[in-house]
Parts: C-alpha cells; structure tokens; sequence
C-alpha cells in the first residue's frame, strides 16, 4: 500500500512536534539501536564482502527526494539497438549483514524502516543504512547489478543480475530530473527515464495495472496554526517507478521460473470494496461513469485538485489486502500475481528499508546462476510472510496515528467551526459511527450521529482536535 507522505516544519519543541513524540513513545518505537547492533554495524562498515565483477566504469545516477542519505538504488540508461539497456544497482546490503549475527536479528525484530512525519525510525544504522551500503556518489559499493534489455516498446527482452561493485556518480532529485528533461538540457542516461518510464506506463495500461500518485502533505506552521500543503508527485517520480517495478516484476518471473521465491501478491479487490469507491467519487464530485474502469479513473485524476487527491488516498484503501507468499521446490502458489501490478511481481529494490528484499535478492542470483539459495535464506523462508505482515501493520498503525495527531493539530483552534464532508465508511454494526473526508481541507475523522449515508455528502460540525489524544470527532451539523 502506497504509504502517505508527511512532513512536518517548524521548531522541535513546537505543539505537533511535542505530540509525534509522545506518540513515538506510546508506540514503543526504539529510539536508537543496541549497542552491540551499533558496534557490528561499525565493522561491518568497514570490511563488507566484495565482490569480484567490477562495474565502476557505469557512471549511475540515483534519483531520490534532496535530502535523502539511505539510497537504494541507482541506474544507468542507454540505448541497445532498437531498444534499451536498463542497468539497476540495488544496495547489497547482505554484503554487511551477517546471518543470525546482532544487526541480522535487529532487522528482524525492526523489520521496515518506520516513518514519522519529522523523521525516520531506520531499518540499519547510520553507518550502514546512510553510509556504507548506501549508494552515495562518495566512491565503489557492493551492489546487487540488474541489467534488464528492453525493446523498442519496452518490453523485456533478457534479464541478468550478478553482484558487482558500482559507483554512483551524481545525486539527483526528482525536481531537477523534471527540469532538465523538460527544459532539454538533460544528458541521454537521465532523458532516457523519460522515455522508457512512458514507455512502461503504456505498458502497466495495457495489461490493467494502475499506479497511485498519492500527493505528499506538508503541514506547515504559521503563527501557532498549522496549514497543509499539498506537493503532487511530478511525471519524474512515475517514471522512477516504474523502473523499480520492472524490476520486481523480473526478479518475479525469475523466481517463478526457478520454482522458489517470495512474490508479494494481492487478490482483485472486491466488488463491494469498488462500489463504496463509487458512492465516495460522487460524493466528491468525481464523474464516474460506469462504463470507465477503475484503473482508467485513476489514470484520469489530476493529483493537484483537492477533491482528486482526497479520493487518490482513500483509492489505497483496494491495496490492503497484499501479502507476501512464499512457494519452494516448483510447487507454486494459487495466486502468483499483485492486482495492481496486473503481474507477477516481488519486492527487491529497497533493501536498505525493507526487510524482505534482502532475501528475495539472494533467491534471484540463485535463480540466474542455478545454484542453491543459501541456508540462511531458506531456513527464514517460513516465517518471513509473518514477520513483513507484522512489519507492516506496525508501519500502518504508525502511519495512521501520524496522520490523526497531523490533523488534529490542523483543525485545533476551530472546535464548533462546520465543513462539507463526505462519508467515507460506516461501521458495520453501528450505521450511526463512521468516518468523514472533509473536502478542505482535506481532513480525516470520526463522525457519530444519525444513520450515515456511506459516500454521501454531509455537512458536519468539529466537536474534538486533540493532538495529545491524536483525535478528531465530528457530529452532523
């Protein structure tokens, strides 16, 4: 599920920043790591194990937000014949992470790296997670080397992956790669993202997958008030993605082919699931007509319109569902694709902040070499479906607290203040409680009162914005 982006400015010891903190520590998020994980950490930073192919003389680039530093992937562009070579270097991180050792167990219990809006709560230490596995501009790493031949219509043609050492040599963000490929000033590796990231996306629309562009939200403070502000993703930052699915959608058939791996998988989403999509999009003012797809809808949204962006979040609720699924010795599962993706498809590229992608690595350089997958990865074959599902409600639940105090520090100061909203869900078992979407801004929050009509407009009155209790209540007005 794409997670919603927060930022939060202003002084540390400002209201909201006071709230995030409290709820950090309600939470039981770790502050630091152990001292032992940190000591590892230190001198598996300076003696990772390298590997012989050297790949130095690629000059890749990383495109990530400016003030990134736990870099995950880096890429390098060119055409091949007709078609393209896609070169992706992903961190390899099992090159410092030794098996069963202290850093390998506390990524285990951690699992993913956690995200606040004032800051990150990471997978790694620092002097691995935004050091020496991080694939900085700053000299060689070990990497996890994609080489992935397209043709002329961005279809994949062969796929190979080694390890290899690989030196980024520029650090770019998406702002800039959006205006210099706009602007045409941009040299041929970085224009070519363009290209092949169009490309890919003809290609997601053919076969029925759909990306969300999910606008991050800064909430800015202002003469004691809190204000969002809306930053809708830039054409950029699709087409950085869809390199990234590429790729898992090639370490996935590379698996399947291999007959042991790890996909993440998500079944279509209900019929029911849809229809309250329907009633919401009305509710908002969102022409749907019935013979438009739900994919082609979402293709359709302008992310810099309010109303839009309020549906595009509540959209990510079809994508809860996802899971890992595990399969060993041929025998595969019965659902093999991600809906969304309308493919096979895994997690691979973000080892650096999720846990998963470090094993699926290993399994696809066993897939392409033919040899066995290491006794490390098999034995945690098992139980790691659990371990993400748990990671994952851990990162929903922080998401979702973040999001509540964020409002509730929005909409403090106008307790007894009425708003249109729209009915975004009602509980099943009490058709009086339920939960409104305010359509500015675009707020979030419990309603109690008459029957609700689900994906009916509303106007309704503000009774609570606590951020200490990280609550936000609303009545009909």
């Amino acid at each position: 599920m794409p997670r919603r982006p927060l930022r939060v400015t202003g002084a540390p010891q400002a209201p909201l920043r006071a709230a995030l903190a409290a709820l950090r520590t309600e939470l039981g998020v770790p502050e630091g790591f152990p001292p032992e994980v940190l000591a590892e950490a230190e001198r598996a930073a300076t003696a990772p194990a390298l590997p012989s192919y050297d790949a130095t003389d690629i000059p890749f680039f990383t495109v990530d937000p400016p003030a990134s530093t736990d870099l995950d992937q880096a890429m390098h562009l060119a055409r091949q014949g007709t078609g393209y070579r896609v070169r992706y270097a992903i961190a390899d991180v099992a090159a410092f992470v030794a098996p069963g050792g202290a850093l390998d167990a506390e990524a285990h219990r951690r699992v993913t790296t956690l995200y606040f809006p004032d800051g990150r709560v990471p997978l790694h230490p620092a002097a691995l997670g935004e050091a020496a596995a991080s694939l900085l501009p700053d000299g060689p790493r070990p990497a996890a080397l994609w080489t992935i031949d397209l043709d002329a219509d961005g279809r994949t043609l062969a796929v190979d992956l080694r390890r290899a050492l690989v030196r980024s040599r520029a650090r770019l963000d998406y702002a800039w790669v959006q205006r210099q490929i706009e602007d045409g000033r941009a040299e041929e590796p970085v224009a070519l993202l363009k290209t092949i990231g169009m490309l890919r996306e003809r290609l997601e629309t053919e076969r029925g997958g759909i990306s969300l562009g999910v606008p991050e939200q800064e909430i800015v403070e202002r003469d004691g008030t809190y204000e969002p502000v809306y930053r809708a993703p830039l054409p950029a930052d699709g087409w950085n993605a869809q390199i990234s699915l590429l790729t898992g959608m090639a370490a996935a058939d590379l698996m399947l082919a291999y007959g042991t791996g790890v996909l993440r998988t998500l079944p279509a989403a209900p019929d029911g699931a849809v229809g309250r999509l329907r009633r919401t999009a009305h509710a908002l003012h969102i022409d749907w007509p019935h013979h438009v797809s739900y994919a082609d809808l979402v293709r359709s949204l302008d992310p810099h319109q309010p109303r839009h962006a309020a549906f595009l979040q509540e959209c990510t609720t079809l994508l809860r569902g996802a899971g890992y699924t595990v399969f060993r010795d041929g025998a595969l599962p019965p659902i093999t694709t991600h809906s969304a993706v309308a493919a096979p498809y895994t997690h691979c590229t973000a080892p650096l902040r999720r846990l998963a992608d470090r094993y699926t690595t290993e399994l696809c350089l066993a897939a392409v070499s033919g040899d066995d997958p290491p006794d490390w990865v098999l034995a945690a074959l098992d139980t790691l479906p659990a371990e993400m599902a748990a990671g994952a409600r851990r990162a929903g639940t922080v998401e979702r607290e973040c999001v509540n105090v964020v409002e509730a520090a929005v909409l403090s100061g106008r307790v007894g203040e009425t708003f249109d909203a729209c009915v975004v869900d009602v509980d099943d078992d009490r058709p009086t409680v339920g939960t409104v979407q305010l359509t500015d801004p675009a707020v979030i929050g419990r309603v109690d009162g008459a029957r609700l009509p689900l994906g009916e407009r509303l106007r309704v009155r503000l009774t609570e914005a606590d951020p200490e209790r990280a609550s936000v209540r609303f009545v009909p007005a």
